[in-house]
């Protein structure tokens, strides 16, 4: 038998192609598709797969637009737990983990705390007069984090207590890989869930853009492409990326000036607690009402127009569309260079002719942190409603002394008058 320290430290001295090769995923393309496009080319074959299961998935998405917001925040879920599957199950196989004690449970332990962790600071921010309703809830909320560190706590002390003598090293590389996922997987998609409370434009928008980026740079480097990228995706070229960008920067000027006519898609989500639904229903804001802007003069002499009517919305839609077509397809270069480092094609065969669902969802999760980081930057002001919702769970004195504070401020300001009584 090899001596594992020996083998462990022959690990760190070798070069990639040492790395020892994943079994590839198997092809579960339907039988049905199989059939119909036998006497196609593999190029061919590939290409109308993709089509249709594209298009499959892109009609599933409007059904669950459809259900509403909550159904959104399912999606989101399931989609963060297949990803971790994925990528968990690739450091399984790289480092032939499968025998450590413990570790595949307690994977899954940490993602259960960590999500525990950020959708609890959800529920305390977004619901929290449903919250003080309840009064077991209100334990639980009020000593959140602490529950919170106490789990996670709970799981590195049984991590520690799982070493096992010759294992160390090759354990420590997979505590490091679980939580190098986490972060990838869990905190972008809670980003994710945090920009659909701004309203779900936040959220389709910047998802579309994406997927409208993906879909039309395929198809221009399919047709036009002779000019490769980037060697990590010897497939991408040039023609597709610049293709990509301009159809992508137009889709979303277009799709921006159609969802921000309605409040289903500009109005922020709220828990309303008499009803136990969430409500997408709320005066929009200056950023979804039309403005008229003046067009710059080198550009009059070209359009013919001194003026023209969009939503301010429309504006900020070139950032987040030059961002998913320019920046975005580099999470997919990423992908694509970890791919190759373990010698796999995809990260799963789930989809046929896409590979895993984290080949689908790798640009997005930048794409989260952006739009995060964006909305923060230059969108976001106070919040009344939020505001007022956590004036509302403070004690009765707490919330006279903060009555009687703002009664004060606004008598200066001279927005009330010195004999107003309240």
């Amino acid at each position: 038998e090899v001596d594992l320290e020996e083998r462990l430290r022959e690990l760190d001295l070798r070069s990639d192609s040492d790395i020892p090769d994943v079994p590839p995923p198997t092809d579960s393309t339907p039988e049905i598709l199989k059939r119909a496009l036998s006497g196609l080319s593999a190029r061919w074959k590939n290409w109308w797969i993709r089509g249709i299961l594209t298009l499959a998935m892109i009609s599933g998405f409007f059904l669950i637009i459809y259900m509403g917001s909550f159904m959104l925040m399912l999606l989101v879920l399931s989609i963060q737990v297949k990803c971790y599957h994925e990528i968990i199950t690739i450091g399984y196989r790289v480092y032939h983990s499968y025998d450590l004690p413990w570790f595949r449970s307690l994977s899954w332990y940490f993602l259960l705390c960590v999500n525990y962790f950020f959708y609890g600071e959800t529920v305390a921010d977004y619901f929290a007069t449903f919250v003080q309703r309840r009064e077991q809830l209100q334990f639980l909320i009020r000593y959140h984090r602490f529950i919170s560190f106490a789990l996670y706590l709970t799981g590195f002390c049984m991590f520690v207590l799982s070493l096992v003598k010759k294992h160390y090293r090759l354990q420590f590389y997979m505590f490091a890989w679980t939580h190098v996922t986490l972060l990838i997987t869990v905190t972008q998609s809670h980003l994710v869930i945090q920009n659909l409370f701004e309203g779900m434009i936040w959220f389709l928008v910047p998802i579309s853009s994406v997927i409208c980026n993906d879909i039309t740079a395929y198809i221009f480097g399919f047709f036009f492409g002779r000019t490769p990228l980037i060697k990590l995706s010897p497939k991408k070229t040039w023609e597709g990326f610049i293709g990509g960008f301009f159809s992508t920067v137009v889709f979303g000027f277009i799709s921006s000036y159609f969802l921000a006519q309605h409040q289903y898609f500009v109005c922020p989500v709220e828990y309303n607690s008499e009803t136990n639904t969430f409500v997408t229903e709320c005066e929009p804001s200056e950023l979804f009402q039309m403005k008229k802007y003046s067009v710059p003069p080198l550009l009059q002499a070209v359009l013919g127009w001194e003026t023209v009517n969009m939503y301010p919305f429309q504006m900020h839609s070139f950032a987040l569309s030059t961002f998913a077509s320019l920046i975005g397809p580099f999470g997919g270069f990423f992908a694509s260079g970890f791919k190759r480092a373990f010698k796999i094609k995809d990260f799963a065969d789930t989809i046929p002719g896409h590979g895993g669902i984290m080949d689908r969802f790798d640009c997005q999760y930048l794409m989260a942190t952006f739009v995060h980081v964006y909305i923060t930057s230059f969108i976001r002001g106070p919040n009344p409603s939020k505001l007022l919702k956590q004036l509302l769970i403070l004690q009765p004195e707490q919330q006279l002394s903060v009555y009687k504070t703002l009664k004060s401020h606004l008598v200066e300001k001279g927005i009330l008058q010195p004999s107003l009584r309240g």
